[in-house]
């Protein structure tokens, strides 16, 4: 048996003897799945507030009367720097407090944000909103990732943490499909004049349908049951004398991080510029079809929402899916192998789809582009986990988020639109933008991917000798 087979044993051994000794087997699995579907609802919605200005860029131009340049701050760095920010001090919350309520409140203000954002009568207004969307969606993702892996066993986390990433394409994709049949509708009578509100445009009418119902979803969260932390645990003698979970100081968090700073950086600056180039095609993709095919923007929205939607969703759950099959051949390090190769994947329909001048062989190429661009999502999350203690993963997913969204959806839309507006000065030269700046992004991910392999396996290996070292708190 090799080295590699030896280790995997001892690991299968090891996550055996902790749910054993501590007499806490795995939740129902039906239940299990139930969690997930309901964060998987809760995503999407995050997703369609999130993503829905993608289809919005004309209009909103148009009577907020701004510059690409200014809408992409509104798709990115307004919600970014905050959701990236806020994330990091929810991220401890995380940690330490009941999880389904810091969630159930995040769907809530992001919920109620969204829906404000249709208030808004100036551009300063609008960007404020967006903050408020990226606050509440920073409680989303630290406390679903770390609630998925306490029920799922190590072998199916890839695949339940690629089925929860579904509803970031669902979400995606439904934004443009919704947003481009409500503007489809609404477009035919013009703009509204409602009570207190007094005049409003087509586009302000769209935020409104996306966030409202996000209310409900936020108090059907509530319901969901906290699981037992299990894994790696820190565990103290109360004053009753009874054994409970101790808080991880966090300083010692901190120390953690660092010890093991060349794997996360590594693992998730690659994560980040494959994000960088997810999101920054993803914003402009229905304005290039507008721009470049001329399309109408509800059909820019409604054909290209159903290529994320079914190639996006595949994607994410094969990258999952797979991370787990390569983990099972004996390589500890498969998600990071798969989560590297995804670049090259990537590449020639990134640099493909612009540049061909039939919209419908453009529409085609996407798909496969989709499909092997979002393989990150499944791998990257369920390998952070992997490697991260469970007291301290709240805190370690909001700041793998800060890294990935600061860098991924903060520069990524902004990327391609100063190409556009300083480089080429013509936004009919969008199309060049985008075949450019995506695979310079895509080789520099898939370099820095390959270059995470050997410090992902040192850090399995240092969270191994750092449970040994507090397994009598175990």
């Amino acid at each position: 048996m090799s080295e590699i087979d030896v280790a995997s044993e001892v690991e299968d051994v090891l996550h055996h003897k902790r749910d054993e000794t501590d007499a806490r087997p795995y939740p129902n699995p039906i239940y299990a799945w139930y969690v997930v579907g309901v964060f998987v609802l809760a995503y999407t919605f995050s997703f369609i507030d999130r993503q829905i200005l993608t289809l919005l860029v004309g209009p909103m131009k148009r009577d907020l009367v701004i510059t690409d340049t200014e809408m992409s701050l509104l798709q990115g760095l307004a919600f970014a720097a905050f959701y990236t920010i806020m994330g990091l001090p929810i991220g401890r919350l995380v940690d330490r407090r009941n999880r389904v309520g810091i969630i159930s409140v995040g769907v809530f203000v992001w919920s109620l944000t969204t829906a404000l954002c249709g208030t808004a009568k100036v551009y300063w207004q609008l960007f404020i909103y967006r903050i408020g969307v990226g606050v509440g969606e920073a409680a989303l993702s630290p406390a679903a990732y770390s609630i998925i892996s306490d029920y799922f066993p190590p072998k199916r986390l890839g695949l339940a943490i690629g089925v929860y990433g579904m509803g970031v394409y669902i979400g995606a994709g439904l934004a443009l499909v919704i947003g481009a049949e409500v503007i489809g509708l609404v477009s035919k009578g013009g703009d509204l004049i409602l009570p207190l509100l007094g005049h409003v445009y087509t586009w302000q009418i769209v935020f409104f349908v996306v966030g409202l119902p996000g209310l409900l979803v936020a108090f059907w969260v509530r319901t969901i049951r906290e699981p037992e932390r299990r894994g790696h645990m820190r565990r103290e003698i109360g004053p009753d004398g009874e054994e409970r979970d101790a808080e991880v100081p966090f300083g010692e968090v901190l120390a953690y991080l660092k010890a093991n700073a060349a794997a996360f950086l590594t693992m998730n600056f690659c994560f980040a510029f494959l994000a960088m180039m997810a999101y920054g095609t993803a914003a402009w993709i229905p304005t290039f079809f507008v721009r470049t095919h001329g399309w109408s923007i509800v059909e820019a929205g409604r054909w290209y929402g159903w290529v994320i939607v079914i190639f996006g969703t595949g994607g994410v759950v094969a990258g999952g899916a797979i991370g787990d099959l390569v983990r099972s051949w004996g390589y500890r390090n498969g998600r990071i192998i798969v989560m590297a190769c995804t670049g090259l994947a990537t590449l020639p329909f990134a640099i493909a789809f612009p540049l061909v001048d039939d919209a419908n062989l453009a529409l085609a190429l996407l798909a496969p582009a989709s499909f092997f661009a979002t393989f990150t999502t499944g791998v990257g999350p369920s390998a952070l986990q992997e490697m991260m203690p469970n007291q301290m993963r709240g805190f370690a997913s909001a700041l793998s988020g800060l890294i990935v969204n600061f860098i991924g959806l903060g520069l990524g839309p902004t990327s391609i639109a100063l190409v556009t507006d300083f480089i080429f000065k013509d936004e009919q030269m969008l199309r060049y933008s985008l075949a450019y700046v995506s695979p310079v992004i895509l080789l520099i991910g898939t370099c820095i991917g390959f270059l995470a392999l050997r410090p992902y396996l040192r850090s399995l290996d240092y969270l191994e000798r750092w449970s040994h070292q507090h397994e009598n708190r175990l």
